[in-house]
């Protein structure tokens, strides 16, 4: 195994800590936070905050607040595409209100 130089491990460190931090992860491959169920009345969140994926009814505050962690977090924009890119795929299944009801409720806002 080789050794690594000192520059390249201080690097590494200084990455680490920088994502610690800004409570970022990196994650490879495409990330899903949204599971619909029931034709959008229920989702499971992914949360990669808490590491914990949670059932919540998509009109529910439950939901509200999940997805707030995650916005919080730095992950608003990617689950305001993912949302819009449900509403694209399953019309009839309330995805647009559910984006309605989240910037109401202020969630998408910096």
């Amino acid at each position: 195994m080789a050794s690594t130089s000192k520059t390249a491990r201080a690097s590494v460190r200084a990455g680490q800590g920088q994502q610690q931090q800004q409570g970022a992860l990196n994650v490879l491959g495409e990330f899903k936070y949204l599971i619909p169920l029931n034709k959008g009345k229920h989702a499971y969140v992914r949360n990669l905050v808490t590491g914990k994926t949670t059932h919540v009814a998509t009109d529910s505050e439950a939901f509200i607040e999940e997805i707030r962690v995650l916005a919080e977090a730095g992950h608003a924009a990617k689950i305001r595409a993912e949302i819009n890119a449900l509403a694209a795929e399953f019309p009839s299944h309330g995805w647009d209100a559910t984006e309605k009801r989240l910037v109401e409720a202020g969630v998408f806002e910096a």
